[in-house]
């Protein structure tokens, strides 16, 4: 196995008046030939936009776009008819296939704050969709949110086209430990708290880790609880 960490403050950073973006692979105008995604992991933003603030419609193409909100809502409508908030504890998933315009938007008093993920599909060009879907995070367990994997068929919140892949969530309460999953690729990323990763030593807010050929390490939350973010690919 072997394990890459990168803190927070090694990402990419996209900063204006209304938005600030952190970028845990290339994106956009940030380039680095040796950092353009992750097994079937592509980007990964951590973004924060202003009140009154979003992204007006844009287009997309041949991507499962995951969105994880952490604090405040997200306006989000498309060019298929779809709409909807998105809030925490609520996932959703666009899948731009043949193509797709949307647009996302702040239309609340408080900055909101919110992960996006994309993800290659396992066959390009599909017809365009969207899903979200309410979750209980309650139970202190890695909770499947978003996936394609087999294992995950009857307990997934949401599934994605790309049958290799599979994003999974944990609230952790302080002290809670849980075990990674084993598999070819993970990558976890705290996106609230502390968190103690074993072999590897302690993790901060919004700091991620790579790991290739994991075996099922175990991530114990910091004084404070953790919520973390743990996307698995066997390819």
């Amino acid at each position: 196995m072997t394990v890459q960490i990168l803190r927070a403050g090694e990402r990419f950073r996209t900063a204006s008046g209304w938005l600030d973006s952190r970028h845990s692979f290339s994106f956009g105008e940030h380039y680095d030939p040796a950092n353009v995604g992750f097994g079937f992991l592509v980007a990964h933003n951590d973004e924060t936009v202003a009140p009154g603030t979003g992204f007006g419609a844009h287009p997309h193409q041949d991507l499962e776009i995951v969105t994880w909100v952490l604090r405040g809502a997200l306006a989000h409508r498309d060019s298929e008819g779809n709409s909807g908030l998105v809030y925490p504890g609520l996932a959703q998933r666009m899948s731009a296939g043949s193509g797709i315009r949307h647009s996302e938007w702040n239309d609340g008093a408080e900055p909101v704050h919110y992960i996006q993920m994309w993800v290659r599909p396992e066959r390009f060009d599909l017809p365009p969709s969207y899903e979200q879907t309410e979750l209980d995070l309650s139970t202190g367990e890695l909770i499947p949110v978003a996936s394609g994997l087999a294992r995950h068929a009857a307990s997934t919140a949401i599934h994605l086209n790309q049958p290799a892949a599979g994003m999974s969530v944990a609230r952790l309460a302080p002290g809670r430990t849980i075990e990674l999953p084993a598999a070819r690729y993970v990558h976890l990323f705290v996106a609230t708290g502390t968190a103690t990763l074993e072999g590897a030593g302690e993790l901060a807010t919004a700091d991620a880790v790579r790991l290739t050929d994991s075996d099922g390490d175990r991530v114990t939350a910091g004084p404070d609880g953790a919520e973390l973010l743990v996307w698995e690919m066997t390819g």
